[in-house]
């Protein structure tokens, strides 16, 4: 489009509400005028590209799989389905998990808490006994809308975790083994909040 790649770490801070604001974000750093035809060609790009950079985050995958041991694991994401599929499978982590849904099915995307309501009916979990684990404002406001309980991560995408005055009602994990002692007491019922 003419300008300059940002730099990634400007990017990455851009990234989390859709592919429609990422892409206006990045238009508007680089000066450029708002194209609607910058989606699809975004999109595009992506499909053939999704995995090249693409890594589950250091433990991710054992974490899941010692999870998926003692309870159900879903992904709820604001990605479309097809492309967290292709992900997932890219990666080798797709039988690690029950079910996906993505921001174009049948539900409104996270904050509004209806996929993961639809989640937990489809396991039989209670409000309770569900974690979620993300790492941004829009994960955390899905956990409360839900009853649900939640774990933030510090080190992913957004500064969420970081960045907010602490809540009696998260866990904030600041790397991966803490993520992994979290999810383990939790599957495990020893920890409530």
């Amino acid at each position: 489009m003419g300008a300059p790649p940002l730099p990634i770490e400007e990017v990455r801070a851009k990234i989390g509400s859709s592919t429609k604001v990422l892409i206006r974000r990045a238009l508007a750093a680089s000066g450029i005028p708002e194209d609607p035809q910058a989606i699809g060609r975004f999109l595009d790009i992506y499909d053939r590209r999704l995995l090249d950079h693409t890594r589950p985050y250091e433990g991710i995958p054992e974490i899941v799989r010692e999870a998926r041991q003692h309870a159900c694991v879903a992904v709820l994401t604001n990605k479309p389905l097809a492309p967290t599929e292709k992900i997932l499978a890219g990666l080798g982590m797709r039988d690690l998990f029950d079910d996906v849904i993505g921001s174009d099915g049948a539900f409104p995307r996270k904050p509004n808490p209806a996929a993961l309501l639809a989640l937990m009916d489809r396991a039989g979990a209670t409000p309770q006994r569900t974690l979620m684990v993300g790492d941004s404002g829009i994960d955390y406001e899905t956990a409360q809308g839900a009853a649900a309980r939640c774990c933030l991560v510090a080190y992913g995408f957004t500064d969420f975790a970081r960045q907010s005055p602490a809540v009696d009602d998260v866990w904030v994990a600041d790397d991966p083994s803490a993520l992994a002692a979290i999810v383990a007491r939790f599957v495990s019922g020893s920890v409530r909040l």
